[in-house]
């Protein structure tokens, strides 16, 4: 699959967005400690010590240090931080010996320090570091986790912080799947505007657990959660567990679903599958005349992206069946993006297809130019084409290309072309390039 701007720009917007949904971010830590702003403290030296251990990676000396603040100074602006930052430490060594210190010290900040500026992250971190030790035989640990995987699905509007609920209910995860996933039932069986986050977050977790409980408890998230954003998260992590069931669970909310958004996400799910099944619905979708042309555009759009002979033969067979514009300039871009199938010839006899629009034989050409027509075939066709439209948009093709000679063409359209507007939009293109003999050329016209 060749990689193109547009869709390194669709993969990655979708990407970020599961990125984001990953329950615990220790946001604090990926910044490390903010650098020491207390001159006059007694542990400003130990601090700036500490941190700078922590930033080389060095774990186990900043562990060390920043332990030795909160036990020499212990009324030092700094200690109530320091016990999250000796507990991260702690954690990236990760031993169980060490990961036991982690959840003292950040126990030791819920109760003695529970207004620090990194409270947040710690009962994150603290529900990370259960789950390590609950998975390690740490029956201390293995009972805080479902007790609080119990709350957090439970806490309806009782408040609390979601980030924490998701921690908790990820902890439970990696230690007992099976008692975790009728906890994240209930929690995406929850419909009130504020547990939207905490939906969406929950969706992620279950999409980590394969197999047909999963799939089918994101099957009725897609089909039944009130958001959008939240059911179009379904959708795509649907389509990421693969399978028949998989994708016949995508091809119903695509043709039952009436929002644009999850329509979207369905069709792209299905791109992202190797099943022939899923390439013969986008097929289908793509060709059906009562579907929202927008979304035939993504359908026909992402099968572009999947070169193949089959694809192209495809695509090109489409286009002749296509009544909209639009659609047979996406079919165009498609085809420019397979390179081997011999699209460049048909892009370029497009172009010379006098039955069909101007405005799509613009395309073409634009396309065909873009696509490795060699530049010998275009400048010819600029003396065989007669439309002013055409002849304008040839121009532009040329300007778009870096080979020595299509500034030649553009020079000569300038200095002799008996249309005068010809020459004008080649003078236009001259001044856009940063070649030397250009900026000669547009002398020379200038002072003629």
């Amino acid at each position: 699959m060749r990689t193109t701007p547009a869709v390194f720009a669709a993969v990655l917007a979708l990407a970020t967005t599961a990125a984001a949904q990953a329950p615990v971010r220790l946001a604090m830590a990926e910044d490390g400690p903010p650098p020491a702003t207390h001159p006059q403290d007694p542990a400003n030296t130990l601090y700036r010590q500490a941190r700078e251990a922590l930033n080389d990676e060095q774990w186990p000396r900043a562990a060390r240090l920043f332990q030795q603040i909160r036990q020499r100074y212990p009324r030092s602006s700094y200690t109530p931080d320091a016990l999250y930052w000796e507990a991260f430490a702690r954690y990236r060594v990760n031993t169980t010996e060490e990961l036991q210190y982690a959840r003292g010290a950040l126990e030791a900040q819920a109760r003695d320090y529970p207004r620090a500026g990194t409270r947040r992250d710690g009962a994150e971190l603290l529900a990370r570091i259960r789950g390590e030790l609950a998975q390690r035989g740490d029956s201390r640990a293995a009972e805080r986790v479902a007790s609080s995987a119990a709350q957090a699905a439970q806490c309806g509007d009782r408040g609390g912080d979601d980030d924490e609920r998701l921690a908790a209910l990820n902890a439970l995860l990696q230690m007992d799947s099976e008692r975790a996933m009728p906890l994240l039932r209930q929690v995406l069986a929850r419909r009130d505007a504020c547990s939207e986050k905490l939906r969406r977050q929950a969706t992620f977790l279950v999409a980590q657990k394969a197999g047909d409980e999963a799939q089918s408890i994101l099957l009725n998230v897609a089909r039944t959660d009130p958001s959008p954003e939240v059911r179009g998260q379904a959708v795509f992590w649907l389509g990421q567990s693969g399978g028949d069931r998989a994708v016949d669970a995508i091809m119903e909310i695509l043709r039952s679903s009436n929002d644009p958004e999850v329509q979207e996400k369905a069709i792209f799910a299905l791109s992202q599958t190797n099943s022939p099944r899923a390439a013969g619905i986008l097929r289908g979708y793509a060709e059906n005349e009562s579907a929202p042309a927008n979304l035939r555009e993504k359908a026909i759009f992402w099968l572009g992206q999947h070169n193949s002979p089959q694809n192209a033969e495809y695509l090109r067979t489409l286009f002749g069946r296509l009544r909209n514009d639009e659609l047979k300039s996406k079919v165009l871009f498609s085809l420019s993006q397979m390179r081997g199938q011999g699209n460049e010839r048909w892009i370029l006899n497009v172009a010379l297809d006098e039955r069909q629009p101007v405005e799509v034989r613009k395309q073409a050409l634009f396309w065909a130019g873009q696509s490795g027509v060699s530049l010998g075939e275009i400048t010819a066709l600029y003396d065989r084409i007669r439309e002013p439209q055409l002849r304008e948009q040839i121009i532009f093709v040329l300007s778009q290309r870096h080979e020595s000679a299509a500034l030649d063409k553009l020079i000569d359209i300038a200095r002799r072309d008996p249309d005068r507007r010809m020459r004008q939009k080649a003078l236009f293109w001259l001044g856009q390039s940063r070649d030397p003999r250009a900026a000669r050329v547009l002398t020379e016209i200038i002072g003629s």
